[in-house]
C-alpha cells in the first residue's frame, strides 16, 4: 500500500539532493536514512523510546544544547 505524507517544499528539496541518482525513490532514501538510526548493540535491541532519546540527544549536541561535565558537576553542587 502506497501513502503521501506532506512535506514543506523545502525538506523535499533537501531530501532531493541526498538521492544518489534521480530515479532513487523517496520510500529508498528515507529507508536508508532511517537505516542509520541503531537497532541494538552487542547486548541486545533498543527499545523505541531510547533509539528516540538517542537521535534527541544527537540533535541537541547538534545545536549546541550541551552542559560540559564541569558545569553539570557545579550545577548539581549548589
Amino acid at each position: 500500500m502506497i501513502t503521501t505524507i506532506q512535506l514543506a517544499p523545502e525538506t523535499r528539496e533537501r531530501l532531493a539532493q541526498l538521492k544518489q541518482s534521480p530515479r532513487e525513490t523517496y520510500d529508498e532514501l528515507l529507508n536508508k536514512l532511517l537505516d542509520l538510526v541503531p537497532t541494538g548493540d552487542d547486548e541486545g535491541t533498543y527499545r523505541a523510546a531510547f533509539r528516540v532519546g538517542l537521535l534527541n540527544a544527537r540533535l541537541d549536541i547538534r545545536a549546541g544544547r550541551t552542559v560540559g561535565h564541569e558545569e553539570l558537576k557545579r550545577r548539581l553542587s549548589l
